[in-house]
């Protein structure tokens, strides 16, 4: 059996995930990341995006919004805003989420509106991994 690492994903609402897995993949700011058991102490800002997580065979994908990671004594920490398994995704809502974000970032764009574009960019963002994840199961 190989070696495992730590992996806690904490949101403001308590703890998602606290286990042990053989490698996490994460939507770092500079870029995807992997990290295996053994790794190299860093830190890293995290963006939206899918965190994968493999056990043996089986692989989980959480959509994360926005937060920071700590690699270090072989555990890696999540700090981010909210995480979603795919199967606590409102496909439906997420949807609709994506068409509001589309359509105010068509009518941003028209009128030059810098922070409702920001806000628009980021809704859609989000709705975007939780159809990507909801869609993974």
């Amino acid at each position: 059996m190989a070696q495992q690492i730590r992996l806690e994903v904490v949101t403001p609402g308590g703890a998602k995930v606290n286990e042990d897995v053989d490698i996490v993949t994460a939507p770092g700011f500079g870029g995807d990341f992997g990290v295996l058991a053994n790794h190299a102490p860093f830190l890293s800002t995290i963006k939206i995006g899918v965190l994968t997580y493999e056990n043996g065979k089986e692989r989980k994908s959480l959509m994360v919004s926005g937060g920071f990671c700590e690699v270090s004594n072989n555990k890696v920490t999540f700090l981010v805003e909210s995480a979603e398994f795919g199967s606590e995704i409102n496909v439906e809502r997420a949807m609709r989420a994506k068409e509001r974000a589309e359509k105010r970032l068509a009518q941003a764009s028209q009128q030059e509106e810098d922070f409702n574009t920001k806000r628009a960019e980021v809704a859609l963002q989000r709705a975007l991994m939780r159809l990507r994840v909801a869609k993974s199961l």
